[in-house]
């Protein structure tokens, strides 16, 4: 497979997922179509025109020109120097590596990441969150995560895997959203009836079931296993957490269970206030629920052999 394809699959394949739905997507696409329209030509130089095909600003390829012939991946959760210099020894051993995937983002698709945690608003809609609302609280969130990434140095590992010249993607949200897709619709068919049962269900799926032996499956972070399940929103999608103000308007909204992959503790707290029960199904677990979706998705246009490495466990569902 060329490294374009298994790129546009991946992104095709996150859009068909986004909880959004594809109306928004393509609604989305189309304000950047238009805002490039309106640019300046001067200004033209530093725009991202992958903007106009991908919504997804942590999604990217970050080193390689798309027409590399890919036939072995490396893939993990977080791939850093250390997994560039993983990819390039198995390669002098004789296990060549034609691409590294990564879920998390670097290089370029890490410094602006926090732009699609505006995808959150939509969702937040969906659920009964008035979009006044959903946006107002989103907003300073949003400034928040750009300002603490604004210091970090970027280009770190996409520089070791140009000086080794091993192509390099990532693939975030697209991946994410597939997890939102894949649990949200589980819950919706199964509707468990207590928090017990919701637990019951993860750990019937495989990676987390793998992580619940390697003690980090899912677990209740808030509520008890006898309390009602209620109305579950799978909130796993839109870069990293919202604002931590929007648990009253679910709560209003009638959400009784968040099923997230982690929160932090002055969410935890938020959340305890309007009496929520909370779902961690787990961070790394989550992921490579994610990853593994877009793999089968990628694995249905041709062959590919995937080494995992980085926390990553395949599972395939092909």
């Amino acid at each position: 497979m060329k490294l374009k394809d298994i790129y546009k699959t991946a992104v095709a394949t996150g859009m068909d997922a986004d909880p959004r739905g594809r109306k928004a997507v393509l609604k989305a696409l189309e304000k950047q179509k238009n805002a490039y329209k309106d640019m300046k030509e001067e200004d033209r130089e530093f725009f991202d025109a992958e903007t106009l095909s991908n919504p997804y600003a942590d999604t990217r390829i970050l080193h390689g020109t798309g027409e590399e012939e890919i036939k072995t991946a490396l893939v993990g959760v977080d791939m850093e120097v250390g997994e560039v210099l993983l990819a390039d020894r198995l390669s002098s051993r004789g296990d060549k590596i034609d691409l590294i995937i990564s879920h998390h983002p670097q290089g370029k698709a890490y410094a602006n990441f926090y732009e699609v945690m505006y995808m959150q608003a939509g969702i937040l809609n969906k659920f009964g969150v008035p979009i006044h609302i959903a946006e107002g609280l989103l907003e300073g969130r949003v400034k928040e995560v750009g300002r603490r990434l604004s210091a970090a140095n970027h280009t770190r590992t996409i520089d070791a895997a140009k000086l080794l010249d091993v192509p390099f993607m990532c693939v975030h949200t697209p991946a994410d959203n597939m997890v939102v897709n894949y649990l949200q619709t589980l819950f919706d068919r199964k509707n468990p009836d207590t928090i017990d049962d919701v637990i019951k269900l993860l750990k019937e799926i495989p990676e987390y079931r793998e992580a619940a032996k390697n003690n980090s499956g899912p677990h209740i972070l808030l509520g008890s296993g006898a309390r009602s399940a209620g109305k579950i929103f799978v909130d796993m999608t839109g870069g990293t957490e919202g604002a931590k103000d929007i648990f009253e308007s679910l709560s209003h909204s009638g959400v009784n269970t968040i099923v997230g992959m982690h929160l932090s503790e002055d969410h935890r707290k938020e959340a305890e206030k309007r009496h929520m029960n909370v779902v961690i199904a787990g961070h790394i677990s989550s992921d490579n629920l994610g990853i593994n979706l877009i793999l089968d998705s990628v694995l249905k246009k041709g062959k590919l052999k995937i080494v995992p490495c980085s926390g990553f466990r395949r599972f395939s569902r092909a």
